[in-house]
């Protein structure tokens, strides 16, 4: 597989914090086993975003596409994440990096998330 889809969450100290984006990777790895779908962290948890893309990158990987699991842009994907793409790309020419907004900046996410705001009204 010569692609990756990195769905890039902060992280935790309890294991139990990653299970739902375990569940989310598991489920779109099942729609679409050409790629290879993978978690990677800013912090607290392994593998972070730098190690992930190494291995990616041992693996013959040539395009990675990174999905901020976050419900909004704030310092972590308009700062941090920028930076590390950034010497990512510089330490792994080969490799073209995408990055997409934040999970919940996106309308069909957002849509998704009315709807089991609304569904758990009891009624």
């Amino acid at each position: 597989m010569t692609r990756a889809l990195v769905l890039f969450a902060h992280g935790a100290r309890s294991a139990a914090w990653a299970v739902p984006f375990e569940k989310l990777r598991d489920l779109t790895q099942a729609r679409l086993p050409e790629v290879q779908v993978r978690l990677g962290f800013l912090e607290l948890m392994s593998p972070r975003l730098p190690e992930l893309v190494a291995e990616l990158a041992t693996g013959g990987v040539t395009q990675v596409t990174v999905v901020p699991v976050f419900l909004g842009q704030g310092g972590h994907v308009m700062r941090d994440l920028p930076l590390m793409v950034e010497e990512l790309r510089s330490s792994y020419p080969h490799i073209a990096i995408n990055v997409v907004q934040a999970a919940g900046e996106n309308a069909a996410v957002l849509n998704a998330l009315s709807d089991y705001c609304v569904a758990a009204l009891p009624f």
